[in-house]
């Protein structure tokens, strides 16, 4: 089983500031971790270089204006929000992210691989069809969705567990049923959307599900999930890839956030999605890097907890540095499970009407 994992020193060239959270730090780190585990010694690791995304491939999903836009303000520099500044030669960064989500998913179409890491910058899934913001400007995953789809995918599962709601995401896809949507997230926190009964409209309507998680949320509350919600989900919709936005913000040493997951849930979790993939997909499935800005006590050790479940290597000494336990037991909440079990309680009586496998 090998695991293509798309990187190129390229993707640690953009900045919007040295000191700025989503910063080249992030992978540099990562890759000296993944480097001293003797990863990319591994028969099983094979490391892909990424490719610039094409015009047509980023129109399948954004605006040309914004696009445009873009592309201008890459010459000038310019502003999308506070967070989200257009450094100069940013489009060129940005196309490469994009590129290798869709190199991923040709090498898992192709069966180059068994399955895909992308490990990207800058991240994807707040940036909508004319929008940028939260540190994203061309979104990755649904540029990866669209390929896959005219390479004759028809329907794809996309589960996005960054700490932060993928808004971006879910209003490209809000009215598509060829793709179910499913993000766990922190809420209330930015961009404050993604509460429960958004649940797409038109001929999407059931295929957004939002599973809002409060602050304190540990691996027991995100296992949960997975077995309630999204593997019955994933079951009955029976998609043809599944696609993970991999948002690694969810730790509990991250400065952004105020959940509780450990490194080794991040692994048993992709482990489990993994299992699923290779049940009903032919274990078609693409990760792509979304947020994580524990850049030196959090990010290295979950994607390293993520690659080597995808590699199907023994997860069982993943872990952070003793160091940061302290840390842990006061970041994890206990009255989190219950409220979790409440709110995917009424979920369930919500998607009910859309879904068989909820009635």
């Amino acid at each position: 089983m090998t695991t293509g994992i798309i990187f190129g020193p390229e993707y640690l060239r953009h900045e919007q500031s040295p000191t700025h959270p989503e910063r080249n730090e992030r992978l540099a780190y990562t890759m000296d971790q993944l480097m001293e585990e003797g990863l990319f010694d591994h028969p099983d690791i094979m490391l892909i270089p990424p490719r610039k995304a094409t015009r047509t491939e980023v129109l399948a999903v954004h605006d040309p204006g914004y696009l445009s836009f873009l592309e201008e303000s890459s010459v000038t520099g310019g502003m999308i929000d506070y967070d989200t500044a257009i450094p100069h030669g940013l489009i060129g960064d940005a196309l490469l992210a994009a590129g290798g989500a869709v190199i991923a998913a040709d090498a898992v179409i192709d069966q180059t691989i068994h399955n895909a890491f992308v490990l990207c910058r800058p991240p994807g899934h707040h940036a909508g069809r004319s929008h940028g913001g939260g540190f994203c400007y061309l979104n990755n995953a649904a540029i990866a969705v669209r390929h896959l789809q005219r390479r004759g995918m028809k329907r794809i599962l996309i589960l996005d567990w960054d700490a932060h709601h993928g808004n971006g995401t879910q209003e490209i896809f809000f009215t598509d049923p060829s793709v179910l949507f499913c993000s766990v997230h922190q809420f209330p926190f930015y961009p404050g959307s993604g509460q429960i009964d958004e649940i797409g409209s038109g001929e999407g309507i059931g295929y957004t599900v939002n599973m809002p998680v409060p602050g304190g949320s540990s691996d027991q509350v995100y296992q949960y999930l997975l077995t309630e919600i999204v593997i019955p989900l994933a079951e009955e919709f029976q998609p043809d890839c599944i696609v993970v936005s991999a948002g690694q913000d969810n730790h509990f040493s991250d400065p952004l956030t105020g959940l509780a997951l450990t490194a080794r849930g991040y692994a048993t979790m992709m482990q489990e999605v993994c299992i699923l993939a290779d049940s009903i997909c032919l274990g078609r499935l693409v990760g792509i890097l979304e947020g994580g800005y524990s850049v030196e006590g959090g990010l290295p050790y979950t994607n390293l907890g993520i690659i080597a479940a995808m590699a199907g290597l023994d997860i069982s000494a993943i872990r952070e540095p003793d160091s940061l336990l302290d840390l842990l037991h006061r970041s994890v909440s206990e009255s989190a499970i219950s409220q979790v079990i409440t709110i995917t309680g009424e979920l369930k009586e919500i998607l009910s009407p859309y879904w068989t496998c909820f009635r």
